[in-house]
């Protein structure tokens, strides 16, 4: 061959080289799915060399593995790969690579530095580091050339060019996945936030979005089937000046023609047939990314209805005549009394000064009563109301309760159903009592007395749930929710004080004691029931727990406790209330050290605030995994029932809203740590697992398991219907931290699945979530 050819043949082969580079490269950067880039570059990589194999990890800004993606590799290489006890500690000696390595002979090399390389299927690789502007994405590796043949400089060129690529195509998947994730946020906190949003274009002032406030709003003004064009065109509005004009006069068209913008506008819409909605609005005109201070893309408007907060400030004026009205009703009797006696036209016997007396005390009495009241629900609010749990029986709370009652002039039968191997109860008694003398007055005010008040209880796993009902008028649907709130008026079904406040009082003194009520009804005529919920108590001889109400006390060794919350008063108050209960706090204010924090001090239990800067505890449930191995419970000043139950259905053990007591933190701590060193026996229709023995049945039919398939069962049950991610299973079934491969999770559900006799198409037990994870539904949940 003469020097020509060569050269010819040389310039071909670079023309090649270059053609293939090119088209890896349009192929990792032609989508930013973060998991399609990373399988395009290992594919390509492997494509560009002639590897036989081809593995990348990628790590985040701590040097921790992030991803680890593989091709090439039969099932069973995979498997062992994945397996390999040496893997993680050879990845932290490969990681940091500051070049291209060649080897020739790698179980040679891993043999050297100590490590077994009876796991690694070839002999020859090339590994070759990422970096995007500096920083170092990860690494790539390739090995075992096709036809036997070693890597050349060639091969090494073309990866250290094509690795560039690869590392630009990660960092914009990765930023674009982060850019998602924060978009989804910001939307769902859009969504449902209590404050209607309405987002509209400038040019035209056509409506982009509306949130789920907003739509309330509308539809609220609009006919049936009437479209909102048609509204916008009859829609009036009045401001508090007194002015009355159409809405496309308003100020906001002038927002949307220039950059001005509306701030707390109070505005009356009304529409033809006299309906109307009240509002507080706001306009914001938002400028275009590209000329912040040219013409107006769009504009955002917020729209605050008014109208709760004004019957709220009808409800406390009702309130305070309610008040007035209770406290000057026994001072007339006192009053009355005590000037009949004294200033009375006749002596009056001892008998009768004795019954002037009387009513007097009785009255005082009544007022002292009241008082007591309205002096627990300002404690409730501020979070500083003290309660004394200890042991105890809940028939003689009960029974102590019914003989209140019925001496305070009770008419109603009381009849009791409690079973005889009810356990021990975590309560404060004379509060317990006060709960059930407000539940007993509640039953009577609101039933003939004709009809008995029945009480029942029944053990519900690490708690014994308490019921008061009776066959009473019954109460609304719509009404249910609304029943424990303060200040809802004398015409609802209300206890106690007569001022609205009984079972608002019920409510914060069962849940300041790590509890829960609640109400249910048939309907109206169909009576109520309020049921209540207390921890059971520690059994005897029990390692104690720490964290009882009232004052520390000893225990074996301090129960760590992490406290992740970014404002200072909050965790220097959680932080005294632990250390005085006797655990031992771990507090900070940055959610970027959860992760580090709970694998070193590997903490019993966490508290989460809901709101942090630049996330959320529930965004964080999802994507910190070491969470998914902890008990959580979020603290957050949003006590929404929506805002609990999306927290819950994250994977939370609890919720508390501030302000909160130190009892109720320490009861709820206490009871979520029961929870998770005792389960309850788990049963989900045929299926019945026993924690405590180790055993599964299905219908009754023993169902013999190996170690790590029971472990499996026993991680999906206990994760309340939650999905848990391949990643999650695989750290707490096989305790491996990012370096497993989902394809064995999936291989040891099907194995489950026959077992149990669960049908992967039409499942009962065990659901897929298609390329998330698992989960099994809670018992009595629907699947």
């Amino acid at each position: 061959m003469t020097d020509r050819d060569r050269t010819e043949a040389e310039n071909a082969t670079l023309r090649a080289s270059i053609s293939a580079l090119s088209a890896a490269s349009l192929r990792i950067g032609a989508s930013l799915d973060l998991e399609t880039v990373l399988n395009e570059v290992v594919e390509s990589a492997r494509a560009l060399t002639g590897a036989r194999y081809g593995a990348i990890a990628t790590i985040n800004e701590a040097g921790a593995l992030q991803d680890f993606v593989t091709s090439g590799f039969t099932a069973d290489e995979h498997r062992k790969l994945v397996e390999w006890p040496d893997g993680p500690r050879l990845f932290e000696f490969f990681r940091d690579l500051p070049g291209p390595l060649r080897l020739a002979d790698v179980p040679d090399y891993v043999r050297s530095l100590g490590f077994s390389p009876d796991r690694l299927p070839a002999r020859a690789l090339q590994g070759t580091p990422m970096r995007s502007r500096g920083v170092h994405v990860g690494n790539f590796y390739l090995a075992e050339k096709v036809g036997g043949e070693t890597f050349t400089d060639e091969d090494e060129n073309v990866l250290v060019l094509f690795a560039s690529h690869a590392a630009a195509a990660i960092a914009n998947a990765r930023a674009y996945r982060q850019e998602q994730r924060a978009r989804a946020r910001l939307e769902a906190l859009i969504e449902i936030s209590p404050v209607g949003v309405a987002v509209c274009d400038a040019q035209n002032g056509d409506l982009i979005s509306l949130n789920r406030e907003a739509r309330r709003l509308v539809r609220s003004l609009c006919l049936p089937d009437q479209p909102l064009e048609q509204l916008l065109e009859t829609l009036t509005c009045r401001f508090s000046d007194g002015r009355e004009i159409a809405f496309d006069q308003v100020p906001l068209a002038r927002v949307l023609d220039g950059a001005e913008a509306l701030r707390a506008e109070e505005i009356v819409f009304s529409v033809p047939d006299g309906r109307s909605l009240t509002t507080l609005v706001n306009a914001t005109p938002i400028h275009g990314p590209d000329d912040p201070d040219g013409a107006v893309a769009s504009v955002v408007v917020t729209m605050q209805d008014l109208a709760p907060l004004r019957d709220l400030d009808r409800m406390r004026a009702d309130f305070l005549g309610m008040v007035s009205h209770e406290l000057r009703a026994p001072l007339t009797s006192i009053k009355g009394s005590a000037a009949t006696v004294l200033r009375g036209s006749r002596i009056f016997g001892p008998a009768e000064v004795a019954q002037f007396f009387r009513i007097i005390d009785e009255q005082a009495d009544r007022m002292d009563g009241l008082l007591s009241d309205l002096l627990d629900a300002g404690r409730i609010d501020s979070g500083t109301l003290s309660v004394a749990p200890e042991p105890s029986d809940v028939a003689a709370l009960v029974d102590q309760a019914r003989g209140t009652f019925v001496t305070g002039g009770g008419r109603h039968t009381v009849h009791i159903d409690l079973p005889p191997d009810l356990p021990r109860v975590m309560a404060d008694r004379q509060r317990m009592v006060q709960v059930l003398n407000n539940l007993f007055g509640n039953a009577a005010r609101h039933s003939p007395e004709s009809t008995p008040i029945r009480v029942a209880a029944q053990r519900e796993g690490l708690y014994v749930a308490i019921s008061v009902a009776d066959e009473g008028r019954g109460i609304a649907p719509d009404r249910l929710g609304q029943l424990f709130r303060k200040y809802t008026g004398s015409g609802d079904r209300e206890s106690g004080s007569g001022v609205g406040l009984g079972l608002a009082i019920c409510k914060g003194l069962v849940e300041a004691q790590g509890g829960r009520i609640r109400a249910e009804s048939g309907g109206v005529g169909l009576g109520a029931r309020f049921t209540f919920t207390l921890p059971v108590a520690e059994e005897s001889g029990a390692r104690p727990a720490p964290g009882r109400a009232g004052g520390p006390r000893e225990a074996p060794e301090a129960v760590p406790i992490l406290v992740v919350d970014d404002d200072p008063e909050t965790l220097r108050h959680v932080r005294d209330t632990l250390t005085e209960a006797g655990y031992a706090p771990l507090v900070t204010g940055d959610h970027g050290e959860l992760a580090q924090i709970i694998r070193t001090e590997k903490p019993a239990l966490v508290l989460l605030d809901l709101m942090l800067r630049g996330t959320d505890g529930v965004e964080l449930m999802r994507t910190v995994p070491e969470l998914a191995d902890q008990p959580v419970i979020f603290i957050s000043g949003y006590g929404r029932d929506e805002t609990i139950a999306r927290a819950l259905e994250a994977g939370a053990d609890d919720y508390i809203v501030k302000p909160f007591s130190p009892t109720e933190l320490t009861a709820r701590i206490r009871a979520a740590l029961r929870r998770r060193s005792k389960p309850s026996p788990f049963v989900l229709g045929e299926l019945a697992i026993d924690y405590d023995r180790r055993r599964v049945s299905v219908g009754g039919r023993p169902v013999t398991l190996t170690a790590t398939e029971y472990e499996l069962l026993r991680v999906l049950a206990q994760g309340e219907g939650r999905v848990l991610t391949h990643a999650t299973l695989l750290r707490q079934v096989w305790a491996r931290r990012g370096h497993g491969d989902p394809k064995i999770v999936r291989a040891y559900v099907k194995r489950l699945r026959n077992r149990l006799g669960d049908d992967a198409a039409s499942p009962t037990w065990i659901f897929n979530e298609r390329g998330v994870g698992y989960r099994m539904a809670r018992p009595g949940d629907p699947s």
